[in-house]
């Protein structure tokens, strides 16, 4: 079994709901899971990690949420070699807000990716306006998405 670190970035709480209720998912399943909700680049110990799941939100006009920020920062500064690590994505947004939608997912997909981490399976995008539960959709995704690691 994986021990898996969940980051979340959110403004309403509904990426931190995904977060929980998959960190609860991934435990009955025999996982180890350890949930980070602001940045601590300490207990991110990036060389010691193997799995990262990111569930992040989208804010304002495609931005980060403020306790993830941080995070974007310091790794798109310091370009930490991430070679080491398998990540997976859920993303959240809202499909009226069409230019922006699920944005803040992307970029950390992104970042992720130019870090030299390897994704996992594809990355779970769930709009607001068609999914008022993002858990139970984040729940669906994610019991395929941890046969793959």
């Amino acid at each position: 079994m994986d021990d898996i670190l969940i980051i979340y970035g959110t403004e309403s709480g509904n990426a931190q709901m995904v977060a929980e209720t998959l960190q609860g998912d991934f435990e009955a399943r025999g996982h180890a899971v350890e949930i980070m909700e602001q940045w601590d680049a300490a207990q991110a110990d990036w060389p010691s990690r193997q799995v990262v799941l990111i569930c992040c939100a989208t804010h304002g006009m495609g931005d980060l949420p403020s306790n993830i920020q941080p995070m974007f920062d310091e790794l798109d500064e310091t370009r930490p070699d991430l070679s080491n690590l398998r990540y997976g994505v859920v993303a959240l947004g809202d499909q009226t807000y069409f230019d922006t939608f699920c944005k803040a997912g992307q970029v950390l997909d992104d970042l992720f990716d130019r870090l030299g981490a390897t994704r996992v399976g594809e990355r779970l995008e769930i709009d607001a306006c068609t999914q008022p539960l993002p858990d139970e959709e984040a729940q669906k995704w994610a019991v395929e998405w941890v046969e793959l690691l």
